[in-house]
């Protein structure tokens, strides 16, 4: 039996014997189905399609309806992204070192719906006064090698916060897990904040170079293969 398999007959199984799911409960289940989803179904299903995509030469989004025991449907645009269609979450799969949760699901506390952490449609290039370009088809590591070249010491005095404006970009202080969600990575010893969409990253960056005056230059967009 599947992990998704597992999950759903727990459901099930607690709906025929009467026992009424709380809400932080739903929510956690929720939360623990898209997080198979994203690390066992989603990458199947990447290098399934990606061969197929791979003669298309020009950006688009694929939208995929899915209703159990019914005909898929896939709708393209291009003048679309993931981020700005209502509702939609992205769910990619998942280096500095993500801080992953080790708690089990039924004791984890419930926490702000942040859905996004990275848009896959949209990377990132950082280039540096001195001739360095960072530049990855993942955003978050253009973020995080972008931010190391700085120097991550220099960060927190900012007082840039995420999480509810708790969490410094960079500190010294780890967010307590929640099974399903990675907020931080763990890069030489500091832990930085990476649960933030890509326009946010972006801003962080900005917010540094002008106080340091680095005169980064930062872009949306991925490198071409």
């Amino acid at each position: 039996m599947s992990k998704l398999e597992k999950l759903y007959s727990i459901i099930e199984n607690s709906r025929e014997v009467g026992v009424k799911l709380t809400k932080e409960v739903l929510q956690q289940v929720e939360e623990l189905e898209e997080e198979i989803i994203k690390e066992e179904i989603l990458p199947a299903l990447s290098r399934d399609i990606e061969p197929r995509l791979s003669p298309i030469k020009r950006d688009l989004v694929l939208v995929v309806e899915y209703h159990p025991d019914k005909p898929i449907s896939v709708a393209l645009s291009r003048k679309a992204k993931i981020s700005e269609i209502m509702g939609a979450k992205t769910l990619t799969p998942g280096s500095s070192t993500p801080v992953k949760s080790i708690e089990a699901p039924a004791k984890s506390e419930p926490h702000e719906p942040t859905r996004y952490v990275d848009n896959p449609t949209n990377g990132l290039k950082v280039t540096f006064p001195d001739g360095t370009v960072i530049w990855h088809s993942v955003a978050v590591k253009t973020f995080i090698e972008s931010l190391k070249k700085i120097g991550l010491d220099r960060i927190p005095s900012l007082g840039i916060k995420h999480g509810r404006g708790i969490y410094n970009l960079v500190g010294k202080v780890k967010r307590p897990p929640v099974p399903g969600r990675i907020w931080q990575h763990e890069v030489d010893g500091w832990y930085i904040y990476t649960n933030i969409c890509n326009n946010m990253k972006a801003q962080d960056l900005k917010r540094i170079s002008d106080y340091y005056h680095l005169r980064l230059k930062i872009e949306e967009g991925k490198p071409d293969k």
